[in-house]
C-alpha cells in the first residue's frame, strides 16, 4: 500500500484549520458551548459524532467523483 504523504498532511492541516476556526471566531462563546456539550448525554454526543462522520464521508465521496 502506497501512502500519499502530501495528501495525508494536507488533510490533517485542513482538519486543524476547521477545528481551530470556531475558537478563533467565537473565542468568548466557546467556553459556554463546551460546557453545554459536557452536560449533554452521551447518546446525543454519539449522534452528533456519527452525523459528522457520515457528512464527512459523503463530502469526500462527492469530491472524489
Amino acid at each position: 500500500m502506497h501512502i500519499d504523504w502530501s495528501l495525508l498532511l494536507s488533510a490533517l492541516g485542513l482538519a486543524f484549520i476547521l477545528e481551530g476556526t470556531p475558537y478563533f471566531l467565537w473565542a468568548e462563546k466557546m467556553p459556554k458551548i463546551l460546557e453545554m456539550l459536557a452536560q449533554s448525554p452521551a447518546s446525543g454526543l454519539r449522534r452528533l459524532g456519527i452525523t459528522a462522520i457520515v457528512a464527512g464521508l459523503l463530502l469526500i465521496a462527492i469530491a472524489r467523483c
